[in-house]
């Protein structure tokens, strides 16, 4: 929240997990069939738009329940009201996020949410007619692929009200496609509701890999869950030092818009020779460093009111 200038009038957050393997018997791993492998499942929120992480969880290797996501949500939503008081909240997720306890809290609480919703023959059946349409229109005129929209309202058994399910329909030589989404939105049609909200999510997916690979967070080796934890946080912490790095740099720089691996192999793995005196601090590059004009305005922008 100190990253905005002033309170946002909405924002998007993406929450996920991801597989963090273990390499031992830690405490909180287990064995996850759909990885086959012994890991944790550390739970991710972003604030995609601005590439900024809001919270990482560490948690058991096991997919997270109604319960669980709604403990998450809820404590999350709690530490942001008590400084943004009218900011419209919208959370966004894969099809494991759409739990009834989840949605319905949200819905009680003036919180807007777009889950992923599995597919079942109830659901189908409610979109069949425009399946068909599609699927007729793409053999006639002998396309190699047709994707259409629609929406429905729809209540699952575990549901205690309707909700409005938002249908990607594609259809190829191959077959058809059907994905679906629900969300608590009324507004926007349901292409925006789909290609433009819901699947801008794979953008979190890119910064977990950040997160994980280039900063190396996957290595959650201790055996007590809470050093694990503290690694995560340290691992979030260093997250947030590139990406004010990777700010600071000119907008006309190749550099501004790379990824936290070319930061570091041009900004900060490179050789030079610190000379410190009572005022200032001088760091001397070798002359054929192809980033040194870069590191200069890097430095200026970093410490504006420097000697």
């Amino acid at each position: 929240m100190d990253s905005y200038p002033c309170e946002p009038a909405s924002v998007t957050l993406d929450i996920d997990d991801t597989c963090d393997v273990v390499h031992g018997h830690q405490q909180l791993s287990l064995f996850n069939a759909h990885y086959d492998e012994r890991c944790f499942l550390p739970i991710h929120v972003y604030d995609t738009e601005k590439s900024r992480p809001v919270a990482v969880v560490l948690r058991p290797g096991k997919t997270p329940g109604g319960v669980e996501v709604r403990a998450h949500l809820r404590r999350l939503v709690r530490h942001i009201r008590t400084r943004w008081h009218k900011t419209r909240i919208t959370f966004r997720g894969d099809g494991h996020y759409a739990r009834p306890e989840a949605m319905t809290w949200c819905e009680n609480n003036g919180i807007d949410y777009i889950f992923g919703l599995s597919g079942t023959k109830p659901l189908a059946r409610k979109v069949d007619e425009v399946a068909d349409d599609i699927r007729t229109r793409r053999a006639i005129e002998n396309l190699a692929v047709l994707r259409g929209y629609t929406e429905t309202r729809h209540q699952a058994k575990s549901w205690d009200r309707e909700r409005r399910a938002v249908a990607r329909i594609e259809t190829t030589k191959l077959g058809l496609d059907i994905r679906f989404v629900v969300t608590s939105l009324d507004v926007g049609s349901a292409e925006w509701i789909y290609d433009s909200l819901y699947c801008a999510r794979g953008q979190a997916e890119n910064l977990i890999k950040l997160h994980k690979t280039q900063l190396a967070s996957d290595r959650t080796s201790c055996r007590s869950p809470l050093a694990n934890q503290m690694r995560l946080i340290l691992h979030t912490g260093a997250y947030w030092l590139l990406l004010d790095l990777r700010a600071a740099v000119p907008s006309w720089n190749p550099l501004r818009r790379t990824e936290f691996a070319t930061i570091r192999l041009s900004l900060l793995k490179i050789a030079s020779r610190i000379i410190e005196t009572a005022s200032r601090v001088r760091v001397a590059l070798a002359s054929c460093c192809p980033e040194a004009e870069t590191f200069s305005l890097v430095a200026l922008k970093l410490q504006p009111s420097g000697p």
